[in-house]
């Protein structure tokens, strides 16, 4: 069967569709398929000879198109033709013609349009889209440059990395722990290590036991090895020391140290039989000793000469002002937020404001403005957490190790909850870090007193465009979020205790309902009866007999609508037994009564 469709166009004819029609008949013997191993029809083996032809590619190109694959197609349509034309809209769009220039023509126009029963129905539409884009040009200013201010932190040289420049070893036979590393303060080339024997009885026969547990000497290298002047052991620390920082002084010759004995004291080396000054951290404030809290790391800015930070090993940070009048004035506030001790103090070399402590199994960054939480933290560790101090170079990054021999380094403008760049230094628990003023070298003491030299990317070393003052932007975020939590639990804190005050106030005044009930009962007998005898005295006494009726009648009579103040009302009917007998023995009839 054949049929022909064809579409004509101006006298010609084109057929654009062909069916045929075959019988099923004509379509041969059906298929069946079925399966069958896999057969080698040919194995060609490789020829050695060819290799000489063989050219390696490298670069090799391939193309590739991303875009899905058409076909050409092709449709006749009917011809548009368009042509540019100008116009000049000076007033409104108005009809060819209305001259617009003509004032009375406009008017006519106007006059005429109003009068059209559309023109209402249209404004009554258009008067909440209208409202709506008012509203919205009301609140939105469509003139703001949205990314005019956005400052996006720029990426890092490659990729964050560290590697070991070089491995300083304890030269002594018995193996001492690095707690302390210092950079020299001229041109950062050396590096100095302080060694301690943290084991019992772990030291040798020549070791020397000055300044072993409490107390304070200090060297000149230009003197020799021996130390120039210590302590006295009667006017010195209890407990061992922790930290020593020297203080800016004009003389150059002041520092101050603190103890887990709960006292910080301040030294002048050139007279260190006593110290100068002397703070008990007693958090009552009352200067008691036995209260103290003990000190585990200081902190102390050049910038800032009279205030100093100080860690204890209750995980309280104490914020002291050395100039104050009274020893209570100098604890200024607390800090608290760890579970162990504070080993690492250190306030924001660019954020003053911000300082960073690290102690259990975090590291978190506080305000000085909030004083119940820190602004930000780190996750918990499975290790304990060493030591920890800032970038020189970066506001943005700081740097922590911990017990499992793990260097982290953080960028928090680049990621919060991980460290930037994880490294294992060394197998055993690493327990002191220090960073070079320029922030590119930075040096790891461990268990063993290893002392290993690492170099950082430039990335983490170099101050990134815009990254002061997007640290300042979530400085002061997570502060204000900060403040807001703080109002909320104040807020919640107070409803509490007015909940509980108001339900103490309510059970007192029921209480107090019920003494009063009794004490006007009692108050209106009481009264009752100094009338009635008040009556008796007037009246005289006529005759004994009348004068026991009329007692008895009176003591048998009931007291009747007795008001209270909260509206009770109570009815007393009391009837001696004794008197009732005496007036039935004499006659007298209960309806009487």
């Amino acid at each position: 069967m054949l049929d022909n469709q064809h579409t004509e166009f101006k006298g010609l004819t084109m057929e654009i569709v062909y069916v045929y029609t075959k019988k099923r008949s004509e379509f041969g013997r059906q298929c069946n398929f079925s399966d069958k191993p896999a057969e080698l029809h040919v194995d060609i083996l490789p020829d050695p000879s060819l290799t000489d032809n063989f050219i390696d590619r490298d670069p090799c190109d391939v193309a590739i198109q991303c875009t899905q694959e058409m076909s050409e197609h092709e449709v006749n349509t009917e011809r548009f033709d368009c042509e540019p034309c100008g116009i000049n809209h000076v007033e409104g769009g108005w009809p060819k013609d209305v001259n617009s220039q003509e004032m009375e023509q406009t008017i006519r126009y106007r006059k005429k349009v109003e009068k059209d029963e559309n023109y209402v129905n249209t404004l009554m539409q258009l008067g909440s889209h209208m409202e709506h884009c008012i509203r919205q040009n009301n609140a939105i200013d469509i003139y703001q440059e949205y990314f005019e201010e956005e400052e996006i932190v720029e990426e890092m040289e490659g990729q964050p990395s560290a590697k070991t420049v070089n491995v300083f070893r304890d030269p002594n036979e018995v193996k001492r722990t690095a707690t302390s590393l210092s950079w020299h303060p001229d041109g950062s080339c050396k590096l100095a290590v302080a060694y301690s024997s943290m084991e019992f009885q772990k030291v040798t026969k020549d070791m020397s036991y000055d300044s072993y547990i409490w107390d304070i000497a200090y060297w000149d290298t230009r003197k020799g090895s021996q130390p120039v002047e210590m302590s006295a052991v009667e006017h010195s620390h209890r407990d061992p020391v922790y930290k020593v920082i020297w203080l800016q002084s004009k003389t150059g010759t002041d520092s101050f140290s603190a103890s887990t004995d709960g006292q910080v004291l301040w030294w002048d080396i050139r007279k260190m039989s006593e110290p100068t000054e002397r703070l008990v951290l007693d958090p009552s404030k009352k200067g008691n000793l036995d209260n103290a809290l003990g000190a585990f790391s200081l902190e102390f800015e050049t910038t800032m000469p009279t205030k100093f930070m100080v860690g204890t090993e209750q995980g309280v940070v104490v914020s002291c002002n050395r100039k104050a009048k009274t020893p209570a004035e100098k604890i200024v506030c607390t800090y608290s937020g760890h579970y162990g001790p504070i080993y690492a103090l250190q306030r924001n070399p660019f954020f003053p404001k911000n300082f960073l402590t690290v102690a259990d199994w975090t590291a978190r960054i506080w305000s000085e403005d909030i004083r119940d939480s820190s602004i930000m933290w780190t996750k918990y560790h499975m290790a304990y957490l060493s030591d920890g101090c800032w970038s020189p170079a970066r506001p943005s990054v700081f740097f922590t190790v911990k017990m499992d021999g793990t260097l982290d380094i953080w960028d928090f403008l680049f990621k919060q909850n991980d460290p930037t760049l994880s490294l294992k230094v060394c197998d055993e628990a690493l327990y002191s870090l220090r960073v070079q003023d320029n922030g590119r070298f930075l040096g790891c003491g461990s268990q063993l007193g290893t002392a290993t030299l690492l170099e950082i990317s430039s990335g983490l070393c170099t101050l990134q465009k815009n990254e002061k003052a997007l640290a300042t932007a979530m400085f002061e975020r997570e502060t204000k979020r900060e403040k807001i939590l703080e109002a909320c639990h104040r807020e919640m804190r107070l409803k509490e205790r007015s909940r509980s005050e108001q339900s103490k106030e309510d059970e007192a005044k029921d209480g107090e309902a019920e003494e009063s009930a009794e004490e006007l009962v009692a108050c209106a007998e009481r009264e009752f009866y100094e009338v009635v005898e008040a009556e008796m005295k007037k009246r005289g006494k006529d005759d004994k007999k009348e004068k026991e009726k009329y007692e008895v009648a009176l003591r048998i009579r009931p007291l009747s609508n007795v008001e209270l103040e909260d509206g009770a009302r109570i009815v007393a009917h009391r009837v001696d037994d004794q008197v009732a007998a005496a007036l039935m023995d004499r006659g007298v009839k209960d309806r009487q009564l």
